[in-house]
């Protein structure tokens, strides 16, 4: 399960056995919810949040929707590498406020 982002204790990763759509998975305060990017025409249509088990609050959820309009095409890029060409991704560290 690589971590491709942390940002003020969220970590964002994928699991290694992914499936599409391309999604991460988001993960604070022992709370994860999983968000799907619905892309079209290389386009971010819409962000569609599945939860998984024990979902983040609301607040934490806007901030992760959020970091994720902000950066979608780092993940989609790492997520390319990462199950496409099977290379290793590393994580980023965000120490900036969106």
């Amino acid at each position: 399960m690589p971590d491709i982002f942390t940002y003020f204790g969220f970590i964002f990763s994928f699991f290694s056995n992914d499936h599409e759509p391309i999604h991460v998975h988001v993960e604070h305060k022992n709370k994860m919810t999983v968000f799907d990017l619905i892309i079209v025409d290389g386009k971010l249509l819409e962000i569609r949040r599945r939860d998984k088990g024990n979902p983040l609050s609301s607040k934490d959820e806007k901030i992760a929707m959020e970091f994720i309009q902000k950066y979608w095409e780092n993940i989609v890029e790492k997520w390319i590498n990462f199950f496409v060409y099977k290379k290793r991704v590393r994580c980023t560290d965000i120490k900036t406020k969106l």
